[in-house]
């Protein structure tokens, strides 16, 4: 019988059949967190194969950074297949968007992103494909803001909320200072996250085909200092990573080499080393993996 397990420094849900090793596990998760100077930790971790779970604050709402990009792609390929577009088509590559706030424009700029190609190809056609690979391999700002506004935040929402995860709040894009200055973030939790990659996994966030190609987009990620430094080499992650100033996250699918799966998310608030926060997603990723692995 699944069992529940509370802390009291934070809320933690341990079930499945793997009772003694999930506390273990919970037990050196607790002690990563609390040394580590965060504000905030949330974990949410799922073995796919046996269903056990441990859930770490996993309730805990922090801005999403760039994990909402993911989102996005999702809804991408939902609408491919439902024939509402095609991820061949293209579109005009603009810096210029607007805000949620009072639709006044605002423009990015190469400097706040991570990518800066597209920046030099104002005013060319880029296809739809190109763009997602862009928004989720090097989190490119750009391709994301123009992808958002292509599929519509509302309606990127409301599927998050089909899938399962209840509280997300995908509101707009990036980059959007009016919108941040009147507290109109793009939230998330672990659980939510953690909903949202093993929709992925199961080939329920889109058709199975769309979501082998979304597993394949994410295992080409740019930016590996989080859940990939903590497991050997030839581990396949596949995952998406966010972070703005003293938050820092990491979330995806781990592929061990006999085929076992799981979820793994990793949520931090208020520690202002990077170096700091990658070390403690590090940490929970290398404990995960030596539970799972045995």
């Amino acid at each position: 019988m699944p069992r529940i397990l509370f802390a009291l420094a934070a809320t933690v849900v341990v079930t499945g059949c793997g009772e003694s090793r999930l506390a273990s596990l919970q037990t050196a998760i607790e002690h990563h967190a609390a040394t580590s100077g965060a504000e905030t930790v949330g974990v949410y971790f799922r073995d796919l194969a046996s269903g056990d779970s441990l859930l770490f604050d996993a309730d805990a709402r922090m801005h999403a950074a760039s994990m909402m990009k993911v989102p996005v792609l999702i809804q991408l390929f939902r609408d491919q297949d439902a024939g509402r577009l095609s991820l061949d088509d293209s579109v005009v590559i603009t810096k210029t968007f607007r805000s949620i706030v009072d639709s006044s424009t605002f423009d990015l700029d190469a400097p706040d992103d991570a990518d800066t190609v597209l920046y030099a190809r104002i005013g060319e056609r880029a296809s739809i494909a190109s763009l997602a690979e862009r928004m989720i391999t090097v989190s490119s700002n750009l391709a994301t803001n123009m992808l958002i506004e292509l599929v519509g935040a509302a309606r990127v929402q409301a599927t998050m909320r089909e899938l399962g995860a209840d509280s997300i709040a995908v509101l707009r894009g990036v980059e959007d200072i009016k919108a941040y200055e009147a507290g109109l973030s793009n939230t998330t939790t672990a659980r939510d996250l953690g909903a949202i990659f093993t929709a992925i996994a199961a080939g329920t966030a889109a058709s199975a085909e769309s979501c082998r190609e979304m597993i394949a987009i994410l295992e080409r990620q740019e930016f590996n200092e989080g859940i990939p430094a903590g497991v050997p080499s030839e581990v396949r992650v596949a995952h998406k990573t966010g972070w703005i100033s003293g938050i820092r996250h990491d979330g995806g699918i781990v592929t061990l080499p006999d085929g076992r799966r799981y979820v793994l998310v990793v949520l931090t608030r208020g520690i202002a080393d990077v170096a700091v926060a990658d070390s403690l997603i590090v940490d929970v990723s290398r404990l995960v993996y030596d539970s799972v692995a045995g």
